[in-house]
């Protein structure tokens, strides 16, 4: 049909103000959205209300177009700042993650394992734990980690929900007082689907067969997804189960950080003080930090390279063997602590299923359950083949640097390598639960309840344990003057079992996690009036559990495999289950140019399954998070007001509201005081109050403004409130710990922004946004009783006990405690959004693209607040082509964020160092071919992701110092899907 649009006087001003586009306004015409025959269905319920998506128009379009039409709809008919992904038909989602259908939206970026998977999601200038993330409404967490990550904040997951049980993704920047808190940044609701979304007897299939370039392997995946309503229409039943058998293949580089030489007073030409050894380092030799390479005092018998053995390595011997350069130079001379290359393979799979029940008795009452199940198996192994830079004993010798002291060219000498091999052993599971019911009151069924219940939870058990062997010594030649990482390389054959491998300078490790998270809570929403005119009250509860636990049992593995039955030291001599003579039995040729372990032999003759299963607990994980829980329980309330107005003879909507909510929070960790292991346990509570007001109008025909400001938080890092408890002097009066007292980040909110809509999918959108965000954490100094630190008297030493006697007892004395507390500063975050959507039927039918841009500044006012948030990128873009007409349909989409940093500084002792992630675009591809004659009419498909091959890589302080390089490869995905 025809779908005609006001060229207005203000609708082109308006538009020409709002995108700086003035040729949009002669663009403007009368558009036929038809693309297809198949008249569109009405789209799904926004989850956690009644409220069905405003339909516009009549819309016949279909697949990825009927996609974007109903995203186009729901955000037009928002009142505040939203945008929605939907399913193109029930089981189809427009992309194969859940992470990258939301990377389409404005200001939305995705942070990735390094496997290229998507992972996470930060929205606005901030980072992923400040985004809430919700199912059906309710709050989430899960027990999951990444291959190199620790996850012990507030992030949430998204591979371990299969796209195809879920309809739409909803991301709310800017919240309303119905809504659960939790996210600064902004909230993500994953909608999973029910029958009545589609009345009738439907079921779907799809098949699939993906092949990765690095790992080289074909694997399968399927889902089958079934639907059935009764023809009373009273009651559904929803049920559907996905599989992905998948191969890890992954190679790069690491280099664990980058640091320059600890020179010795001799080695800097300084005379020490009267009875400082020469071997000592001097400060005034490392002005600028670091210092973890130390090289020898005299040439040791193992250095090669024509050197002379037992002569001294002084200031002098290093300036005539690099020359060039000064001993300043040499001193801050930057190389890899460990320059690696790296190569991981392995299994990744997920088995996951649905089920959703909805009974409608009558009008006025609608009940649902829902539930969802996942369980991912991951096996991975992961071999790098190390030079020893960090505690190394290299030597330097004809040295180039460039202006930043990188080492650009170097020779060696006295150079050693060792194999780490890590066979991870992972299973994840995943549990939720969601029953709830809307009820209509009154004469006109103008009142309205919903009640909602849900629990979740989630388990991790991890097993890692790893073997390390050294090679001999060699010289290495080591290239760093271009490319995206350092070449290096040896007269060794590292993949020669028989090289000459041994346990001098090696280890073995058994290192255990396990994890659990839990949700549960409901929630009641009272709404008096009619959906657009209304006044709403509410109520909800939310529990938050997450426990990880560490084990290590490296010690006694040790001793079976290399101590010789004794001893402290790895050496493989007599009396090992794998003694030097034997350990190349036990190496074989890998695949990525280097040894790797014979895995399944080497456990199984070392005791290592039941050393595995008796290892104690440990304060700390393998993965480098903290052990310990946390337990928070939120209570909150809310009125809200939706209201809808003429004012100029243009429709105004208005929502505005306030939350009040409080939160219990209960935390607990080991800590060990002298020697003896305890739990402690600390509380905390705090109160918000969170007001939000947003309001949508429509200033012309096809012209809608909005304006929002709100008041939202984001709870505090858990890691930074558990105890960790130790004390650092005899008398107890100093002590570290985490606090349990830290306030939440609190974000004061303003938007303002509009969207001209230009018929059909199309539209064009300018939102401009500021947060202005307290709650930041410093290192600072409490003084506090000492009771209040949670350790028993009876724990302390006897010199320890005295020093608080003498300060009145323990009912009296006070503690020091260095922990981290809330800055007095704030960040400010300033952003623009820009989107573009646009059918170009009158062009070419069926054809059209969509095209968004945000770029963000930030700045800080006071002590103690970052200069920048970090992991957010200042600029992202992405766009897609599309074209769809009739039985074909092809989409290319492309990525892309900037450059951005992703840490602190003081990275590895050097004060200015910081981490970067280089900037990265993606170009994937999706495309199907109906086969519509054929019985459930089959859509034959093909995706492909990183169609270009692009590599992941971050930076250590300057661009040519790479920190890590991965290759996760192209993957393409061929396969059939079809509905009867």
């Amino acid at each position: 049909m025809k779908n005609s649009y006001a060229r207005t006087t203000l609708s082109c001003a308006l538009s020409t103000a709002l995108l700086g586009m003035a040729s949009t306004c002669a663009f403007a015409q009368s558009t036929d959205a038809g693309a297809a025959a198949t008249t569109a269905q009405t789209p799904p319920t926004t989850a956690g209300s009644g409220d069905a998506v405003t339909q516009l128009d009549t819309v016949t379009v279909s697949g990825y177009r009927r996609s974007i039409q109903f995203s186009t709809d729901a955000k037009r008919d928002s009142v505040g700042f939203a945008d929605t992904v939907f399913a193109e038909d029930i089981g189809k989602f427009p992309d194969m993650n859940i992470a990258e259908s939301l990377n389409r939206i404005p200001g939305v970026q995705l942070s990735r394992d390094v496997n290229g998977e998507g992972l996470n999601i930060a929205i606005r200038g901030l980072g992923t734990s400040f985004t809430k993330t919700t199912l059906n409404g309710a709050s989430i967490a899960t027990a999951s980690i990444g291959l190199n990550a620790q996850n012990q904040n507030r992030e949430v997951d998204l591979n371990l929900f299969p796209t195809e049980f879920f309809t739409q993704l909803t991301v709310s920047k800017t919240p309303t007082a119905s809504m659960l808190e939790g996210g600064v940044s902004g909230v993500v609701d994953m909608r999973s689907a029910r029958p009545f979304d589609r009345p009738g007897v439907h079921v779907t299939y799809q098949a699939q067969a993906d092949w990765n370039s690095t790992s080289e392997k074909t694997t399968p995946r399927g889902a089958v997804m079934g639907s059935w309503t009764n023809e009373q229409g009273t009651f559904g039943a929803l049920f559907g189960v996905a599989s992905v058998r998948s191969k890890l293949g992954v190679e790069g580089f690491e280099s664990v950080g980058w640091t320059n030489p600890g020179l010795t007073y001799t080695q800097c030409g300084l005379t020490p003080p009267a009875g400082t050894p020469a071997t000592n380092q001097p400060t005034a030799c490392n002005v600028n930090g670091g210092g973890n390479w130390r090289i020898p005092d005299r040439v040791p018998a193992t250095a090669g390279s024509g050197l002379t053995t037992g002569e001294t390595i002084d200031a002098a011997w290093l300036l005539a063997r690099n020359p060039g350069l000064s001993i300043d130079q040499i001193s801050d001379a930057l190389i890899p602590r460990l320059g690696r290359s790296v190569y991981m393979t392995g299994d990744r799979d997920r088995d996951a299923s649905v089920m959703s029940l909805e009974w409608r008795p009558s009008d006025s009452m609608h009940f649902y359950l829902d539930t969802l199940y996942s369980e991912a198996k991951r096996t991975t192994e992961r071999i790098s083949m190390n030079l020893i830079g960090r505690n190394g004993n290299m030597i330097p010798l004809g040295m180039q640097l460039d202006q930043n002291n990188v080492v650009t060219s170097a020779t060696f000498a006295n150079a050693q390598y060792f194999l780490e091999a890590r066979p991870y052993r992972e299973e994840v599971k995943f549990w939720s639960v969601n029953p709830g019911a809307e009820l209509l009151f009154g004469e006109n069924q103008d009142i309205k309840l919903n009640v909602q219940a849900n629990a979740t939870r989630s388990w991790l058990a991890r097993e890692s344990p790893s073997i390390l062997v050294t090679s001999p010594f060699t010289t290495v030649d080591y290239r760093n003057e271009g490319g995206d990482r350092p070449s290096i390389s040896s007269p060794l054959d590292l993949n020669d079992p028989n090289l000459g491998w041994g346990w001098a300078g090696g280890r073995v490790n058994i290192q255990n996690e396990k994890r659990v998270t839990q949700t549960r809570g409901a929630r009641a929403d009272l709404q008096f009036g009619e959906d657009k005119r209304n006044i709403k009250i509410g109520t909800s509860y939310d529990q938050a559990e997450r426990t990880i636990r560490g084990f290590d049992n490296s010690t006694a593995w040790e001793q079976v495999i290399c101590r010789g039955g004794g001893g402290n030291v790895c050496n493989g001599g007599p009396g090992s289950a794998i003694p030097n003579t034997a350990l190349s039995s036990y190496l074989r040729p890998g695949p990525g140019g280097f040894i790797t372990a014979d895995f399944n032999r080497f456990l199984g003759d070392t005791n290592y399954y039941a050393l595995r299963d008796s290892a104690p607990e440990t304060n700390s994980a393998n993965t480098g998070a903290s052990a310990g829980g946390i337990r928070e329980k939120n209570l909150g309330f809310y009125i809200e007001t939706n209201a809808e107005t003429e004012v100029w003879n243009r429709t105004l909507r208005l929502n505005t509201g306030v939350r009040y909510v409080t939160t219990d929070q209960t935390i607990t960790g080991p800590v060990t005081i002298n020697g003896i292991r305890q739990v402690q346990v600390l509380d905390s509570d705090y109160k918000e109050t969170l007001p939000s007001f947003n309001v949508a109008w429509d200033v012309a025909d096809n012209v809608v403004m909005r304006l929002s400001s709100s008041r939202t938080l984001t709870r505090p890092d858990p890691s930074a409130m558990l105890p960790n408890t130790n004390f650092s002097d005899p008398s107890a009066q100093t002590a570290t710990q985490g606090n349990p007292n830290l306030a939440p980040y609190l974000s004061t909110n303003v938007d303002f922004g509009g969207e001209w809509y230009t018929g059909g999918e199309g539209y064009v959108g300018l939102t401009l946004f500021n947060k202005r965000i307290s709650g930041f954490t410093v290192n600072g100094v409490r003084r506090i009783p000492f009771n209040d630190l949670g350790v028993p008297y009876e724990s302390l030493l006897p010199i320890q006990q005295a020093g608080l006697d003498q300060r009145g007892g323990p009912n009296a004395a006070t503690v020091d405690v260095q922990t981290q507390v809330n800055a007095d500063g704030v960040l400010n975050i300033r952003g623009t959004e820009a989107i573009w959507v646009q059918p170009l039927d009158k062009l070419v039918d069926g054809l059209g693209f969509s095209v968004n841009y945000t770029h963000v500044t930030q700045s800080s006012e006071g002590e103690g607040v970052p200069a920048v948030a970090v992991g957010v990128a200042p600029n992202l873009w992405n766009g897609t082509v599309y074209w769809e007409k009739n039985a074909a349909s092809v989409r290319l989409s492309y990525t892309w964020n900037d450059d951005m940093v992703i840490s602190g500084a003081n990275q590895n002792g050097i004060p200015y160092a910081r981490l970067n992630a280089d900037a990265r675009g993606q170009l994937d591809l999706s495309a199907s071919y109906a086969l519509d004659w054929l019985p459930s009419k089959p859509q034959i498909t093909l995706n492909v992701t990183n169609l270009t091959d692009e590599p992941l890589r971050t930076t250590y302080a300057w661009p040519n110092a790479t920190y890590d390089l991965y290759q996760p490869g192209r993957t393409v995905m061929l396969g059939i899907r079809g509905t009867f």
